[in-house]
């Protein structure tokens, strides 16, 4: 599929944010940074990333390039001896929720905290 084609599914639904998962994206973050880039012009959508990475490794430029767009980065790998399905958003105690842009703004880790509106 072509990033026209991706953006023509995302834009179509006005209520779901974005998620980019499965077969790493920071392995294709060239890739991934193109779409990432066009969500963000041409939505208001937060992009979130799973990646067995650690925020800390992400140091090439591509790498680089790509978790400056991403809004929340679930970090490290999943470890089975260390699931737990009471987590919010991740399946092993050792993965992170980390709020990017914070944490880049910071120069450390800002963990991610859900926000409740009443």
């Amino acid at each position: 599929m072509t990033t026209e084609e991706i953006m023509k599914i995302i834009v179509a639904d006005p209520y779901a944010n974005v998620t980019f998962s499965g077969g790493d994206p920071m392995y294709q973050a060239t890739g991934f940074l193109e779409l990432a880039r066009e969500i963000h012009k041409c939505t208001n959508k937060d992009i979130w990333c799973y990646t067995g990475f650690t925020f800390e490794s992400l140091i090439n430029p591509e790498q680089r390039e790509l978790l400056e767009q991403i809004d929340v980065l679930v970090d490290g790998p999943f470890i089975e001896k260390l699931r737990d399905t009471d987590l919010l958003f991740r399946g092993s105690s050792n993965q992170r929720l980390i709020d990017v842009q914070s944490s880049l703004y910071e120069g450390r880790v800002v963990l991610w905290q859900p926000t409740l509106c009443m």
